[in-house]
């Protein structure tokens, strides 16, 4: 039945559709914006087709309504399926095909990957200790230098005046202990000479006593004599006087004795002098040795020598300049050396990565200027707090064997933070999240099926698989929407 009905005003415009289920096909108008229409509505056995046309003044819309409704009855007749398609379409769907692969056992690495830039190991500016004239420059900027090797002669011409005062200074300190070591054996033989003259006047006392107490003997006796009119009055006054005459010479000896002693106290005395004098004179040769070894420690410094083997990578003077020391404003290096065995590049950690930081971890450099190069290192050593910017400073000392790496050139570090070997890995994309739960979908046996897995560390766009996963399950890649419990898939693989 074909018929019109009138409708509403609306601005429509229509869009063939077709439908199909287990039933019948339907093949309709979908109407979009375009004027007034009216409504043509054709209905067969199997199917049914509706018609917005737009009411026009001119005979254009007429004939324009008439053509489409032609054209809407050739498509209907088209897109009549077969009862053969229909019961097929009905009854099995084109599998889904998907991009899938194993999963594969690796060892999975974190990495903390930062720009840095290369250092010297060791660079060392080489200033003047005391005010000199540059005398002779034996290298200049580039040059390989050994540890200890004279680099720069320099001139300081009352230095070596002052080492030749103090040279002589020690010669007389050495003389003076000659001969203070010469005044200590006199002395001990004056007062060995005193000792005996002690001696001898002790034995002089001791027998003038007994000749005064001889006379003493006599004396009494005599006066004895004397006094019973035995002798002569004459003979006792004669033996008074030798008894005085004892008396005097054994006073006498005992003042020798206290002599001869005062002696000996005298050359013990000199001999403690003596030997005071050497201790002086060797006080003085230690002094003027000091003052000689400080002299000559000073002209160690009018020669520049290398501090370790290096490279010269800087030259500020000339032959005949007058030079300061490091402590004056105006000073500058003569020399700048550069080990070239070492280098290290210094790394700013971010926090996030900063508590996996440790001493002693993996790590590799890629350089700028040599991109086919890699240099193999270790974390040498962290600042342990993070900075101003919230960065842990880090350092790697890398070997540098060939001179390859120069210091100033860009760099880019990787550091190891966690390494997990021989673990499954999966790429980011084939891992679905709900919430603090994931899972992956495998195609088995023709079907999509859901799995639950843990995961573990996550390095880049790959994921550490901890549980859930066998070596022949087949996972899908980049699992979409339309995945579903049981959806028959085609896995292939990618390319």
């Amino acid at each position: 039945m074909i018929g019109t009905y009138p409708s509403e005003k609306k601005y429509e415009f229509s869009n063939l559709k077709s439908e199909t289920n287990s039933k019948r096909t339907v093949s309709r108008i979908e109407t979009a914006v375009l004027e007034p229409t009216e409504t043509a509505v054709l209905e067969l056995p199997s199917f049914r087709l509706s018609i917005s046309f737009g009411v026009h003044a001119s005979n254009f819309g007429f004939f324009a309504r008439v053509a489409l409704l032609i054209t809407l009855l050739a498509l209907a007749g088209c897109n009549r399926p077969s009862p053969g398609q229909s019961q097929q379409s009905s009854s099995s769907a084109a599998p889904l095909r998907v991009a899938a692969a194993r999963p594969v056992r690796k060892t999975l690495r974190l990495e903390c990957v930062q720009p840095g830039q290369i250092e010297a190991f060791e660079q060392t500016p080489l200033f003047a200790k005391l005010p000199a004239y540059v005398e002779k420059i034996h290298v200049d900027i580039g040059d390989r230098v050994e540890a200890n090797q004279l680099l720069v002669d320099l001139s300081i011409p009352e230095l070596q005046d002052e080492l030749r005062q103090k040279e002589a200074v020690l010669i007389q300190a050495a003389a003076e202990i000659e001969l203070a070591q010469a005044a200590v054996p006199a002395a001990d033989a004056a007062v060995a000479t005193a000792q005996a003259n002690v001696d001898a006047a002790e034995a002089g006392a001791a027998r003038a006593n007994a000749d005064r107490t001889r006379w003493q003997s006599q004396y009494a006796r005599i006066s004895q004599l004397v006094k019973g009119g035995s002798l002569d009055q004459k003979l006792e006054e004669e033996t008074r006087d030798s008894l005085k005459a004892a008396e005097a010479a054994c006073d006498e000896a005992l003042a020798k004795v206290q002599s001869a002693k005062a002696s000996v106290a005298q050359g013990q005395a000199d001999v403690a002098k003596a030997k005071a004098a050497e201790a002086v004179a060797r006080a003085r040769r230690t002094s003027a040795q000091a003052d000689v070894s400080r002299v000559k420690a000073l002209l160690q410094y009018t020669q520049i020598r290398a501090p370790y083997a290096g490279i010269v990578t800087q030259r500020n003077v000339v032959r005949g300049d007058f030079v300061q020391p490091a402590s004056t404003a105006i000073a500058k290096p003569l020399l700048t050396v550069a080990r070239a065995d070492m280098v290290r590049i210094f790394v700013d950690v971010p926090e996030m990565d900063s508590p996996w930081i440790e001493a002693g971890h993996d790590g590799s450099v890629s350089v700028q200027a040599l991109p086919d190069r890699i240099v193999d290192g270790k974390v040498a050593r962290t600042s342990w707090l993070l900075g101003a910017n919230r960065t842990l400073r880090t350092e790697l000392d890398l070997p540098n064997p060939g001179g390859l790496l120069r210091p100033g050139m860009y760099a880019t570090a990787h550091i190891v933070l966690q390494e997990r070997p021989n673990v499954f890995v999966l790429p980011l994309p084939a891992i679905v999240r709900q919430g603090k739960e994931a899972f992956c979908w495998v195609a088995k046996d023709g079907k999509a099926a859901r799995i639950a897995i843990t995961l573990g560390l996550q390095s880049g766009n790959e994921v550490e698989v901890l549980s859930g996963l066998k070596e022949d399950d087949v996972v899908v890649q980049s699992p979409t929407a339309a995945l579903q419990e049981g959806l028959h898939v085609e896995p292939f693989a990618m390319r």
